[in-house]
């Protein structure tokens, strides 16, 4: 069942959803209880995609075959990521509880963690080239859950 308030785990899971799993597995919970909005997009080599918002508060993104390869959610949900992170935290907040951070196509990976980050808002997102570029009052609204290791030869 999807709950808001459960842990934020990397790579793993958000609103006890789990990654890897097929949305199919979700859909009778996801019509019964929850308000949902499907937005497909297409990627630049053609492929397709589909992401199910869930009562605007947290988005789950599927491949062609309903694979869940990524799972969002913002500052409505209320669940933890190590029992101490959570969205819609200031930066300077953040940098306190982690000891490093990395900023990556967009978005702020914290301690070396490939399976999690927080999305940098506008216009961070875009000419935030190092963490001294992001105010430390900038409240963090959206992590997201997935495989980032490809990331990790990202020039930064």
């Amino acid at each position: 069942m999807i709950y808001f308030a459960a842990d934020i785990k990397s790579k793993h899971s958000i609103a006890n959803v789990l990654l890897q799993d097929n949305i199919s597995s979700y859909i009778n919970d996801l019509y019964e209880n929850h308000k949902i909005e499907i937005k497909t997009y297409n990627l630049p080599d053609g492929e397709t995609r589909t992401a199910y918002v869930v009562d605007r508060t947290l988005t789950i993104s599927t491949l062609p075959d309903g694979t869940i390869f990524s799972i969002g959610c913002n500052a409505h949900y209320k669940g933890l990521y190590k029992n101490m992170l959570s969205t819609g935290m200031p930066f300077s907040q953040i940098k306190k509880l982690t000891e490093r951070q990395r900023i990556f196509n967009g978005a702020l990976i914290l301690n070396e963690d490939f399976g999690l980050c927080y999305v940098l808002p506008a216009p961070y997102d875009e000419i935030a080239d190092n963490i001294e570029n992001i105010p430390p009052m900038i409240t963090l609204d959206e992590i997201y859950i997935s495989d980032f290791s490809s990331w990790i030869n990202t020039p930064q």
